[in-house]
């Protein structure tokens, strides 16, 4: 894989990390956020559908060791919502 790109953990399609959303769970304390911080990170695409399969098999949990609470899906939702009502 080429630097920048990076896995959506529910379609496996590979993308550059800017097209990307980020969660990631901090260094040291290990508490889960939505694009900041340093540590573990996971990648997941700007599409509802893999948004909602992500969520409903545990993907992001997986993949980052951890619990992912209901906010953080929240607010990605949110963000794709934004995404589609104001195309770049």
């Amino acid at each position: 894989m080429e630097p920048n790109y990076r896995r959506c953990v529910s379609c496996r399609q590979i993308a550059h990390r800017n097209d990307l959303l980020r969660v990631v769970r901090t260094y040291p304390t290990g508490t889960v956020k939505f694009n900041q911080g340093v540590g573990r990170s996971a990648y997941i695409c700007r599409q509802a559908d893999c948004l909602h399969s992500a969520h409903k098999k545990n993907r992001l949990g997986r993949s980052l060791k951890t619990f992912v609470p209901d906010v953080i899906y929240q607010q990605l939702d949110q963000t794709i919502k934004e995404a589609v009502q104001s195309p770049e």
